[in-house]
């Protein structure tokens, strides 16, 4: 396991890389994220989503919001998040309710 001390811009938050792993046999890295919100709300899957893309310079599409735990009272949050190598890897290990948590899936044209 690989930690780094990069710290991203998640709009008007600041998360800092807790974690940094790369899993090769499903084909993800693996983050736990430290976001830094005192006094504003919990930040949405959403904007972590994107953030993290453009931090990590991938398509929202491949990354995928695990969890966000607010610790209560203290404007901080755990966010486990993976970015995988494809979206078919994504949809083939992510379980239903995450992909849907995370915006589900757009049809393709």
């Amino acid at each position: 396991m690989s930690v780094t001390s990069r710290i991203l811009d998640v709009g008007e938050y600041k998360a800092e890389v807790v974690s940094d792993r790369y899993n090769p046999l499903i084909g993800r890295r693996e983050l736990v994220l430290r976001v830094d919100h005192p006094l504003k709300p919990t930040p949405t899957r959403l904007q972590l989503r994107f953030s993290i893309a453009k931090a990590f310079n991938t398509g929202v599409e491949r990354v995928y919001v695990r969890s966000v735990k607010t610790e209560y009272g203290m404007g901080v949050s755990r966010v486990e998040a993976h970015i995988y190598d494809s979206v078919e890897r994504a949809l083939a290990f992510e379980p239903k309710y995450v992909v849907e948590r995370n915006g589900g899936v757009k049809p393709q044209q």
